[in-house]
């Protein structure tokens, strides 16, 4: 089960993915950058609890990663240059 922060953060994943997927006929183009923001935001309220797992793929960026992490499939992920999932 999620925790607050975390089902906001998954929230705002899934808004950046669908946000991702419009644009090639999203005209004006959205910014992005309020998004990354937000995404920062969550990421540093998050208690140090959190499973290194998720706070991996935060800081990496590896939005989609944390996406699937967040949903319960983690195991979709592929393994990334880090070498870590």
């Amino acid at each position: 089960m999620n925790s607050p922060v975390e089902t906001e953060l998954l929230t705002a994943l899934n808004r950046l993915t669908e946000t991702v997927k419009a644009m090639p006929t999203a005209n004006p183009k959205p910014s992005l950058l309020p998004l990354f923001a937000q995404l920062d935001a969550l990421t540093r309220q998050l208690p140090p609890t959190t499973d290194p797992t998720l706070l991996h793929y935060l800081h990496k960026k590896s939005y989609e990663k944390a996406r699937l992490y967040l949903q319960g499939r983690d195991g979709e992920n592929q393994v990334g240059n880090c070498r870590h999932v």
